[in-house]
């Protein structure tokens, strides 16, 4: 079973039963008001192009999660890329994190969280993560940074990963880590870490393939991880295929007033 370092205490608001529902009517209100435009055929805003988005489009991405254990295997490596693979071979995985910052609740000040840096790190198709010893599992990577690094979000909220799909270790489901820090360099800066877990059925026919076939069949799925039963169903990724790979988009909003 993973352990959790308690390094410090967990920075984590809920949204109360008010706020999120003010954040679905404010939601429905908006795309309400996107539709009716005189036929003119004009948005209130516009996408692709790094300006702001309709407020029924940001409404859509402001969704907040709940934060999980960071696990013993984070190291602070601080490597800036998009492309965490390396020599690590498997399954190409694509992943976009859309972060938006929610204020005191009030969702129509949700809006992009630009400038913040998100980190993920994970373990490779052979159960294994860098830079770390892991006696029970058997394994030193201790001076490697493979599957490790951080992007930090463009004034869209944007940060993109290229890596691979995780493979699996003894205890735990399927999952990846992520952190998400506003300001990195102060101490006082607000910080989320939470992971996101895989579909069973995607992961069953993935592992079938090498190298995740190599380690045999995982012992544990979403359902019986003690860790996953704390929100991880909430945090489930929905890759869709793409060539040989998959790609997949998570949508996370953050209050970071209360950090």
């Amino acid at each position: 079973m993973e352990r959790d370092l308690a390094k410090k205490p967990p920075k984590i608001r809920y949204l109360s039963r008010r706020e999120m529902l003010g954040l679905m009517g404010w939601s429905a209100a908006a795309i309400t008001l996107a539709g009716c435009g005189g036929g003119s055929g004009q948005s209130s805003g516009q996408t692709g192009s790094g300006k702001t988005g309709t407020a029924a489009e940001m409404a859509s991405t402001c969704v907040v999660r709940p934060e999980q254990t960071e696990g013993p295997y984070f190291v602070d490596e601080m490597l800036n890329r998009s492309d965490i693979r390396e020599d690590r071979e498997g399954v190409p995985l694509d992943l976009t994190f859309n972060v938006s910052r929610v204020d005191q609740g009030n969702a129509a000040a949700c809006g992009p969280l630009a400038g913040a840096l998100v980190d993920i790190w994970h373990c490779d198709a052979q159960g294994q993560y860098s830079d770390v010893r892991d006696n029970a599992e058997g394994f030193n990577t201790q001076g490697e940074t493979f599957l490790r690094g951080y992007q930090v979000t463009d004034e869209n909220g944007t940060a993109r990963f290229t890596t691979i799909y995780p493979g699996w270790y003894r205890g735990r489901a399927v999952h990846t880590h992520f952190k998400i820090r506003d300001s990195p360099e102060s101490e006082q800066g607000y910080e989320f870490t939470s992971q996101l877990y895989f579909d069973d059925a995607l992961t069953d026919e993935i592992h079938t393939q090498e190298p995740y076939a190599e380690k045999g069949e995982r012992d544990l799925r979403n359902s019986n991880d003690g860790i996953f039963q704390g929100g991880g169903d909430q945090l489930l990724l929905q890759p869709t295929r793409e060539g040989q790979g998959y790609v997949a988009t998570f949508d996370i909003a953050l209050d970071t007033t209360y950090g």
